[in-house]
């Protein structure tokens, strides 16, 4: 490998994976990043930490989960979090500033609402929001130079809301030819900010890192002609999870069904739309292509380490769901994850469990820096890019916090089950192998109950040993095997019950769930 090569995160928002030729789906459009994967390493279990984009952002910036970074939610739908990361928090960005980088961001940032790329180390025009900001004056004159059209739309796809009322815009067509696009002008501006950096790095030596954030294919999916009408809705198979009927299910999911106005839109509506969501991930991929080309022309390919995710992935109809939510359905946590670094092997495919905080870690060790222990929640990938056999974990945990509103869960998913921890509500228990689409919950079903307990045990040793609060919930309501430690973490009890001791009530009190009371 490259001595402190260069690194090109290229980052989408809300991506399936099922969109990618390399992911399996033989009708994609996506010759780019599938060249990626054919050139270095298709991660097939690579878990957003949160479904939803701020932390997940916050948590690759800093390489910690959301618990302990506890930026929790985004901004625009705040539930009372907080919005900024502080100042003394560590950062890879900062890392590598220190270690001799040249850092740029060009995209969405998302991750904090008074901070900015640049309180950070990032160079590049701050572009704030959850989607194209169309009026931003960078893109105005971008559009202006090149005299292209301005920002018009038709052809609006959109439900009804449980209130009567319009509901979220879904889909458009929009009236820009493609080089007008948000999507090319962001291209455009990483390929200068490439092209500055090469000149560098042939001056003195300056490795960098940069960024290509687009704010897409998240919805609404507003996209030329040629992308709207790429895919016919007649060729688009249905998610067989449309079967939802949400029995034995979270009651939210159903508010959130009804919140995405599923039901108010023809079958129809929902064809046309993951069409043109497919458009919009070609639409992307081309541009890609621009930035890879590049990449070529400037001699940059093979001392360059280049990823290819998102933050989470999408439902588009899945589970009669749109967007994102409090439902920790593999739409949304499992995502595409493409990593090539110089010199490791081309065409590998991994299916260890590995998250988007170990980019962190990863992108450390490849700039050579010695000290990653800020990013405390992160393991580096590199042994994993590089072909090598290593011990790695068998099962990953997500969380979730909200949306709209509170809303906690913590998920454990390993090779067969998942297991979501709903306090509110029901929890749910999926067999991946029986049941791809998570259809049917089985939490309650007799003849899991070894399952169930097995499952609920480690996900309860997994939050207590990182750190995760979330654990003491878990303590008191199941039966999680033994506690060393005061349940009530009152500070009140001087030790926990010794096994042979009975409770003031005649029973014994030194498990969770069982009798886990002081």
């Amino acid at each position: 490998m490259t001595s402190r090569p260069n690194i090109l995160f290229l980052m989408t928002d809300q991506h399936r994976a099922d969109t990618l030729g390399a992911y399996g789906n033989d009708r994609a459009s996506t010759p780019a990043i599938d060249s990626l994967a054919a050139s270095g390493t298709r991660f097939d279990r690579w878990y957003t930490p949160s479904a939803i984009c701020t932390p997940a952002r916050a948590s690759l910036l800093t390489g910690q989960a959301p618990f302990r970074h506890k930026l929790l939610a985004n901004n625009e739908r705040n539930v009372g979090y907080i919005e900024d990361l502080p100042q003394d928090q560590f950062t890879f960005s900062q890392a590598l500033r220190e270690a001799g980088y040249s850092c740029g961001l060009v995209g969405k940032w998302h991750t904090g609402t008074e901070r900015e790329p640049a309180d950070f180390g990032f160079d590049g025009v701050h572009l704030p929001g959850w989607h194209n900001p169309v009026d931003h004056e960078d893109y105005l004159a971008y559009l202006a130079e090149r005299d292209l059209p301005p920002y018009a739309i038709s052809d609006r796809v959109r439900g009804t809301l449980p209130n009567g009322g319009p509901g979220n815009l879904l889909a458009a067509r929009l009236h820009q030819p493609v080089e007008a696009t948000f999507e090319h002008y962001l291209a455009t501006r990483a390929i200068e900010m490439l092209e500055r950096y090469a000149a560098q790095r042939e001056a003195d030596g300056t490795p960098f890192y940069l960024a290509l954030n687009f704010f897409g294919p998240h919805l609404p999916y507003v996209v030329p002609d040629a992308y709207f009408d790429l895919v016919d809705p007649e060729t688009v198979e249905l998610p067989r999870s449309i079967a939802e009927t949400f029995q034995g299910k979270p009651p939210v999911q159903k508010n959130y069904s009804d919140h995405w106005t599923f039901d108010t839109m023809p079958i129809e509506v929902t064809r046309k739309l993951i069409a043109v969501y497919r458009g919009y991930v070609t639409l992307i991929d081309e541009q890609v292509a621009r930035v890879l080309a590049a990449m070529d022309r400037l001699g940059l390919t093979d001392e360059t380490a280049t990823f290819f995710t998102c933050d989470h992935g999408e439902f588009t109809g899945s589970h009669r769901l749109h967007d994102k939510g409090p439902a920790m359905y593999e739409d949304i946590y499992r995502t595409p994850g493409i990593v090539r670094i110089p010199g490791g092997p081309a065409g590998q495919v991994r299916t260890e469990f590995v998250s988007l905080m170990d980019c962190t870690a990863t992108i450390l060790e490849l700039a050579g820096v010695e000290d990653r222990s800020g990013a405390c929640d992160s393991r580096s990938l590199v042994p994993l890019v590089s072909g090598e056999d290593v011990p790695w974990d068998q099962e990953i945990v997500c969380e979730f916090h909200g949306h709209h509103f509170p809303y906690p869960q913590r998920m454990l998913r390993d090779a067969r089950y998942k297991l979501v921890v709903n306090p509110d509500s029901t929890n749910e228990l999926y067999d991946l192998l029986t049941d791809p689409d998570e259809l049917m919950n089985v939490y309650g079903h007799p003849e899991m109950a070894p399952v169930r307990s097995d499952m609920l045990g480690r996900l309860y040793r997994r939050l207590r040993d990182r750190g995760d609060k979330f654990f003491h919930w878990m303590t008191s309501m199941y039966d999680v095997g033994e506690v060393s430690y005061d349940p009530t973490m009152s500070g009140l009890d001087e030790s926990t019950y010794r096994a042979d001791e009975a409770s003031p009530h005649g029973e014994p009190a030194a498990r969770g769930g069982g009798g886990g009371r002081a």
